[in-house]
């Protein structure tokens, strides 16, 4: 995409419904790139490898969990990873490594080095590698899935720019 005769940095963030971790990812991220001043060099957006929740807003406990820190969850509304996603987005980061198959599944071949785990950008990666599910459980998964989000995002911003630079 194009602003301003700059060409855009596309960051999609994808677990299974699109309606905890990555969208969660989405807010966080979306917070650091604007902290930084640089929302105009990125189009970020989340979705989900299933379509189980298209149009709903975020799970009310995600966005409880995420209001306390800081970030607003509100506007996003899930949807389905599309084709054109693996063409716009140079970075389509999964929250594990069942999404991530399931990305290489439907990935044309010329995009599957836009693939990977959001994680692999955290200085956590060593004891970490997924950002776990935290639907089916308590209050205590949805900050856990903050605490890994905000470290890997920190990290991917840090990635991307030296990687502009270099």
């Amino acid at each position: 995409m194009k602003d301003s005769g700059v060409r855009k940095i596309g960051v999609l963030f994808v677990c299974m419904g699109n309606i905890c971790r990555s969208p969660t990812a989405d807010a966080v991220f979306n917070h650091h790139v604007r902290s930084a001043g640089l929302e105009h060099l990125f189009y970020i957006d989340s979705a989900g490898t299933h379509a189980y929740h298209i149009g709903e807003p975020p799970d009310r406990r995600s966005q409880q969990a995420a209001l306390k820190r800081g970030y607003n969850l509100q506007s996003l509304r899930a949807r389905r990873v599309a084709q054109e996603d693996f063409s716009h987005f140079q970075y389509v980061l999964a929250m594990d490594h069942h999404n991530l198959e399931e990305l290489r599944q439907s990935c044309p071949p010329q995009y599957t080095d836009r693939l990977g785990l959001l994680l692999q950008y955290s200085d956590q990666w060593e004891t970490h590698q997924e950002v776990p599910d935290p639907y089916y459980g308590g209050s205590h998964g949805f900050e856990r899935v903050l605490d890994l989000v905000e470290n890997a995002s920190q990290g991917l911003l840090k990635h991307i720019l030296s990687s502009l630079s270099a």
